[in-house]
């Protein structure tokens, strides 16, 4: 009996698996894919950016970088991961020696890139990006001695994120996407480079669609007493930097 009640339950078909399906680009559900919002044809600058991604950055499912990669004519648009990039990629070690590298890094000793430009029209670029948190971006500078041999430029703009289905340390924050889209637009004096933003504000509209809230800066929140949490060191330096960098920005 107990043999024949096992075999009844070993006959009932499975259930079948409910898998949405889901978008070999973007990998994101095909109802919520953005990629119908990329440029068309992929935009070509004489530029290219060089991406060193955080292996953190890799897992969020909200990241901008594949927007940009796939926003860019192929070999426009080189992604690097890791933490400590020497002797692992040789190609990417010959591209931060070449004299046309710049890397945007808000460091004391970067130029505006504005001003970079004023006397280097025309001139193709190598813009090395670090695609990471703020923290994790200055680890990695901190860990790769090579990038320190390299210009570094910072963006100076007035520019409000739309990225606001995530929490931004301070309101001058950009994502990745945005910093590249700003900095190709100041690079080829063009602005049809806008047009990689448009999978981000896709994005963010079915986000918003779908329960998620837009968030303002940790900076904002803090201001407006509204931040929830006790203000650590690590913060608190964050928000003096943006502080001084927005002093500096006035007085030029």
């Amino acid at each position: 009996m107990l043999e024949e009640t096992l075999l009844d339950f070993a006959n009932i078909p499975a259930e079948p698996v409910d898998v949405r399906s889901t978008c070999s680009k973007c990998e994101r559900p095909t109802s919520v894919c953005w990629c119908g919002s990329l440029p068309q044809p992929r935009l070509c600058p004489r530029s290219r950016i060089v991406l060193l991604q955080h292996p953190a950055e890799e897992k969020r499912c909200l990241r901008t970088a594949p927007m940009l990669y796939f926003g860019l004519r192929e070999g426009k648009c080189l992604v690097y991961k890791g933490k400590h990039f020497p002797g692992r990629h040789n190609d990417l070690e010959n591209i931060l020696k070449e004299s046309n590298t710049i890397l945007l890094y808000p460091s004391p000793k970067a130029v505006d890139l504005k001003c970079l430009l004023q006397n280097n029209t025309n001139i193709s670029f190598n813009l090395v990006i670090i695609d990471g948190t703020w923290p994790q971006a200055k680890s990695i500078f901190a860990s790769n001695p090579i990038l320190h041999n390299v210009k570094q430029v910072k963006l100076v703009t007035n520019t409000v994120s739309n990225y606001i289905i995530r929490t931004q340390p301070t309101e001058g924050c950009l994502s990745t996407l945005e910093t590249a889209s700003e900095a190709l637009e100041m690079l080829e004096n063009d602005e049809s480079y806008r047009k990689l933003l448009q999978p981000l504000k896709t994005l963010c509209e079915f986000q918003l669609q779908n329960g998620a809230v837009s968030h303002q800066s940790k900076e904002f929140l803090i201001k407006n007493n509204k931040y929830p949490k006790l203000i650590g060191k690590r913060l608190n330096k964050v928000l003096n930097s943006a502080a001084m960098f927005q002093n500096e920005k006035i007085l030029n």
